[in-house]
């Protein structure tokens, strides 16, 4: 088999495992009684990012340089950079509730790259001589792990707005330095007033189901889409105890996969000032790519600063990061999209 071949079959590969996975994840979430569904969605994207893995390692023997310079093999870096992202984050908050986000994004980035890219596209050309640099692997593939990480932190924080249905819910334990994902209790407030405080239940159902006992003794499991389906029809209902649990997963985890990436995007930002000085013989131009990365950056340096030194949480940081995922698009895909500026080799135009 050679080298285009296995390329051919493990996108496709990867987006079938992909497809998969994210089904397995929905399942988990709605039936959080099956305990062998969480441990398959972990194996589905370990699987994926050993696909993308190897196919991004056989065109880099193939093309003779780090596979970065078109869509088609931006796409797919990400794709593994989101699934590697993803299995670091559900590996430290224990929680399998992160699949449930992540994995569908994961999914339609593949499926974008392999079923709707032309061929010509999708097969490896030449690089330019402005990617002639060894500044291409340093600069370009932390830029695309900081987008990762990101996209994933923020992508958790939408979601965490959609669980709360937009009420402004104080938690407690949600810092960095709290040393776990779990706190003491919740506290919902309206209009500044304590309505309730409830405890965080178990980590023992891998965050996919809470089991509570009835008044006759009897077990019973509250899973995910009964948290989901429960109706907030005002700001003066409190949230469920199983919507309080899944917020609380959520703001931490989304914390601290953006504590994860913003760093890497200063380093990326970085790196391309001192690659561009090289190549144009300036640090900085900007050039429609190179400002949306500051405005990215500007965008979640906000949000962490309002987190550790204004110390927000809940509602008002998740909105901030919810607008970092469209500003990291716009960076990462939409000026490019018009085909002009500096940055606009191997993309549709």
């Amino acid at each position: 088999m050679n080298l285009v071949v296995l390329q051919n079959w493990l996108d496709n590969a990867s987006f079938a495992v992909l497809f998969l996975t994210m089904l397995v994840y929905w399942a988990g979430a709605a039936f959080g009684n099956l305990s062998a569904i969480a441990a398959l969605g972990t194996a589905g994207m370990a699987i994926a990012n050993l696909c993308i893995a190897t196919l991004l390692g056989a065109r880099w023997i193939e093309a003779g340089y780090f596979p970065l310079s078109n869509l088609y093999e931006s796409l797919f870096f990400l794709t593994w950079g989101i699934t590697t992202v993803h299995l670091i984050a559900e590996n430290t908050s224990r929680s399998r509730l992160v699949g449930v986000f992540t994995a569908p994004v994961a999914m339609c980035i593949s499926a974008f790259a392999t079923l709707t890219l032309p061929s010509t596209m999708q097969s490896a050309e030449p690089l330019v001589p402005a990617l002639k640099s060894n500044w291409l692997m340093m600069h370009v593939s932390v830029m695309m792990l900081s987008y990762a990480a990101l996209m994933v932190g923020s992508l958790l924080a939408i979601a965490f707005l959609f669980v709360t249905g937009g009420q402004n819910i104080q938690l407690q334990g949600s810092s960095v330095g709290t040393g776990g994902y779990r706190s003491n209790g919740y506290r919902l407030h309206k209009a500044g007033e304590l309505v309730s405080e409830l405890p965080t239940p178990s980590a023992e159902n891998n965050g996919f189901a809470r089991n509570e006992r009835n008044t006759n003794g009897n077990s019973k499991t509250a899973v995910l889409d009964t948290v989901l389906a429960t109706p907030i029809q005002n700001s003066e209902e409190t949230l469920t105890p199983q919507r309080l649990s899944l917020a609380e997963t959520l703001d931490n985890v989304s914390y601290r996969i953006i504590g994860l990436g913003f760093p890497l995007l200063t380093i990326g930002i970085i790196a391309g000032g001192v690659w561009a000085n090289e190549a144009w013989g300036t640090y900085w131009s900007w050039d429609p790519k190179e400002t949306w990365a500051l405005i990215t950056w500007l965008v979640f340096a906000a949000y962490l600063h309002s987190r550790i030194t204004r110390g927000w949480q809940g509602r008002r940081p998740a909105i901030l990061a919810a607008t970092g995922f469209v500003v990291v698009w716009i960076c990462y895909l939409g000026v490019n999209l018009l085909g002009k500026g500096l940055h606009s080799y191997g993309w549709f135009f």
